[in-house]
């Protein structure tokens, strides 16, 4: 009788980071389909079960090697000091991890130099930065809403903050950065040590990462002349070298390259001025090295 595969065990992330995520796994040709069973969706990936959990339970899970992969963010491996093996930073839900307190206790911006109170979800990042700063502190846990603490319940708090507007409508002010995070993809150290399993999780992670690729990427097509075909191509930052092909009837060539979108506004007036024509920008969905 064969062996049955052991199932790769996914944890896919409850709250913020849920919606980028599904976008992610969708564009890579992967769909996650509702059930009955609310926080066990069924994946299209054969032979995949798939939960899904807070992002601090996420990275407890893989440290335990209860699940082989999962999202979650940088602050709370960080937070918990967690073993795991990073595969894929998405650059998704990008935070920063942040001290801020009420304008009414700084005194000249800085913190008084006495005993405060700081609140938090993340104990262990806020004693770090307790002591690394030297201040005299106690911290108390937060289970969410940490903003709404100060001024009554504590002096500060230690909270993340993607854009500071809730911050800000609480009447605090950002006076130091602990670290920044986004949205990663994490293995457990034991799934990366059985082959089988560390060979379809590199499969999965090679899917995510040309999607990740082709967002950051246009592809360029423009058509140039033999005399101008040297500086156009000059000019292209292709990822390797662009592709060239003679046009019908010899009249010169065509030049296809995948190039970052972020300098498309400055490459296409250098193209033109380099002789390119005929300049076609398209979006690909997917690209594998």
């Amino acid at each position: 009788m064969p062996n049955t595969p052991q199932p790769l065990r996914l944890a896919l992330p409850k709250g913020r980071m849920h919606a980028s995520v599904i976008d992610l796994l969708a564009d890579a040709g992967v769909q996650v389909r509702a059930t009955s069973r609310g926080y066990r969706p069924a994946l299209s990936i054969p032979d995949t079960e798939v939960k899904i959990l807070k992002p601090h339970n996420t990275v407890q899970m893989l440290a335990a090697g209860v699940r082989d992969l999962g999202f979650a963010g940088a602050d709370w491996v960080s937070e918990f000091g967690a073993e795991l093996v990073e595969l894929l930073d998405t650059g998704l839900d990008p935070v920063r991890l942040v001290a801020a307190a009420p304008e009414a206790l700084l005194e000249n911006g800085r913190l008084p130099s006495k005993p405060l109170r700081i609140a938090t979800e993340y104990v262990r990042l806020t004693e770090r930065w307790i002591e690394r700063t030297g201040i005299e502190a106690e911290v108390i846990r937060s289970y969410g809403a940490t903003e709404v603490f100060p001024p009554e319940d504590a002096d500060l708090i230690v909270d993340n903050t993607a854009t500071g507007s809730t911050l800000a409508a609480n009447d605090l002010l950002i006076i130091d950065e602990l670290m920044r995070s986004s949205t990663r993809l994490y293995a457990s150290v034991r799934a990366m040590e059985r082959p089988e399993t560390r060979e379809r999780i590199e499969a999965f992670v090679t899917l995510l990462r040309s999607v990740l690729d082709a967002r950051s990427r246009v592809m360029l097509e423009v058509n140039a002349s033999e005399a101008s075909l040297g500086a156009v191509i000059d000019a292209l930052p292709a990822m390797r070298r662009p592709t060239v092909s003679p046009l019908h009837g010899g009249d010169g060539f065509a030049v296809r390259a995948a190039v970052p979108r972020s300098k498309l506004a400055a490459l296409i007036p250098l193209l033109k001025s380099r002789g390119a024509t005929d300049i076609v920008v398209t979006q690909p969905r997917q690209i594998v090295p």
